[in-house]
């Protein structure tokens, strides 16, 4: 303990200080930590990082799912969700399709089983090293949307290919009656686990005499609770946390104050960075024990890394296929519902990009490590060396090449200039409390108008509002005059709430407008 604690402190002022080093460089932090990681593992002496299989999924899926479904806008993935379900499972699947018939033709001792069990693994892409990626570049609010709300729905259906390919090779046999009747119950009965706990906890929230410190304290706890019960009734613990957390996004205004608010996006902030920063070092420290394990099983390197190489070029390929495959479908039979360019040359770029952003990462990682060593008869797993490795060059391959290359190309291409049907977010702004605005004007002036002649307080107040101006002095704030305030931010809060139905508008700019909302209140309770 005296040895480990040292070392994981030393992990965290690691990532700290590489995730500053990516920013100054304008790199996306995911690719340096696994760099780092793995120049950091060759330093002598340092203690071997091992983490129980059984634990892998239970320590980092939970708290990454329930944080991005609280930032994923589910009115874009009902606009968009036709292209995210067929990404997020067709794709998927086709993805472990391909998988598993090459590594069955191409790699000695690959069974039909053991490629869909490592297609599973490697099919999903990482919505964070994405996000970290396309940060340094602009694209479309639609673009953004669909791959945010892939990611949450690919890692579900990739872990069931998993699972069901776990037990295939353990059991040396699938049945399709029951591996349907399973797949049912996994999603219907994490999805239906995920809303009813979730449903739960919005009560304890509003009915209990909560604060912002317990608030964030129970977030915390709240999607390993989800995941946990979801695992112990045999279904999707995954679907779980991503249904029950958009069930309390949605409802966060009604459960949760405006100082919860704000505190829990700083904490949840830091705690999801050093949980990311620690799976991204994890897969660079892992590496050179895995290659350890493979040579001691009598494979030469070279020819792991051909075996890698082969599944990556497979992957990219697989998502190429399928982008364009989904493009000419939506022109097909739903053409209006695509954004358009006006170049055809940027049309067809589209569906490049697309499958050039399938970088993997965490939950490739979790389901690699997640593997058993041995049955539970005692008998080694078979390959179990050789898949982890693949893993892992294909996160390091998709990372370092695609993540390098993804904004050059964007960049190069000027892929997204032209791009039409997207709102320009400054005008939206603008429009949005312009109209803001004149809503709380009217409000007061018909509610409040015969209070507010001789009171000084309320034609400050309307003064504010009309001129958009605030005044210097705050002595003139009373109780009354701030519970009108309160009264007003919560008016605000509806409008905004009704204007959030409009499809035009993302919804990224209502919750923008929200936080600040919730920062002028917190600024009330301190005058």
């Amino acid at each position: 303990m005296h040895t480990l604690l040292p070392f994981l402190l030393a992990m965290v002022a690691a990532i700290v200080l590489l995730n500053m080093w990516a920013a100054k460089l304008k790199i996306a932090y995911p690719i340096l930590l696994v760099i780092g990681g793995l120049l950091i593992s060759f330093i002598p002496g340092l203690p071997i990082v091992k983490i129980n299989p059984d634990l892998i999924f239970l320590i980092f899926l939970p708290p990454l799912l329930f944080e991005a479904s609280w930032s994923v806008s589910f009115k874009e993935m009902r606009k968009w969700w036709r292209i995210i379900t067929s990404f997020a499972f067709l794709v998927v699947f086709f993805t472990a399709l391909s998988v598993a018939v090459v590594a069955n033709h191409y790699i000695p001792g690959f069974t039909i089983a053991l490629g869909f069990l490592l297609g599973g693994i490697v099919s999903p892409p990482d919505a964070v090293s994405t996000g970290a990626i396309t940060k340094f570049v602009k694209i479309p609010r639609s673009t953004s949307a669909v791959l945010e709300g892939e990611s949450l729905l690919n890692d579900a259906s990739s872990l069931i290919i998993f699972r069901f390919a776990l037990v295939a090779v353990g059991t040396g046999q699938f049945v399709w009656q029951e591996a349907v009747t399973g797949f049912l119950w996994m999603v219907f009965g994490g999805v239906g686990v995920g809303l009813l706990l979730a449903w739960i906890f919005v009560q304890v929230h509003k009915r209990l005499p909560t604060e912002a410190s317990s608030d964030i304290a129970l977030t915390l706890i709240e999607p390993y609770i989800m995941y946990w019960i979801a695992e112990e009734l045999h279904c999707s613990g995954v679907l779980a946390v991503v249904a029950g957390g958009l069930y309390m996004s949605s409802r966060r205004l009604i459960f949760l104050s405006s100082s919860s608010r704000i505190r829990g996006y700083s904490v949840w902030e830091s705690f999801i960075f050093i949980i990311n920063g620690i799976v991204f070092l994890i897969i660079g420290l892992e590496l050179p024990e895995i290659v350890s394990g493979i040579r001691a099983e009598g494979i030469p390197l070279p020819t792991a890394i051909g075996y890698g190489v082969l599944v990556t070029v497979v992957l990219i390929a697989a998502r190429m296929v399928s982008s364009y495959a989904a493009m000419l479908a939506t022109r097909i039979f739903r053409p209006g519902v695509m954004p358009r360019a006006n170049t055809r040359r940027r049309t067809l770029l589209m569906p490049l990009f697309m499958g050039w952003t399938g970088m993997r990462g965490v939950v490739s990682l979790a389901a690699a490590l997640s593997i058993p060593v041995a049955f539970d008869n005692g008998a080694e797993f078979p390959q179990r060396n050789l898949i982890l490795f693949i893993t892992f060059v294909a996160i390091l391959l998709t990372l370092v090449v695609q993540g390098l290359t993804l904004p050059y190309l964007i960049n190069r291409w000027r892929m997204f200039d032209d791009f039409i049907n997207e709102a320009s977010e400054e005008s939206t702004r603008k429009e949005m409390k312009r109209g803001l605005k004149q809503h709380v004007y009217q409000y007061v002036k018909e509610k409040y108008e015969q209070e507010m002649n001789g009171h000084e307080g309320m034609q400050l107040f309307m003064k504010q509002w009309e001129e958009k101006a605030k005044a210097a002095d705050d002595t003139w704030m009373n109780e009354k005059t701030r519970a009108i305030f309160v009264e007003v931010l919560e008016i605000q809060r509806a409008y905004l709430t009704e204007l959030n139905k409009d499809p035009h508008i993302h919804e990224e700019i209502i919750r923008q407008q929200l936080y600040q909302i919730d920062l002028e209140e917190e600024r009330l309770k301190v005058i």
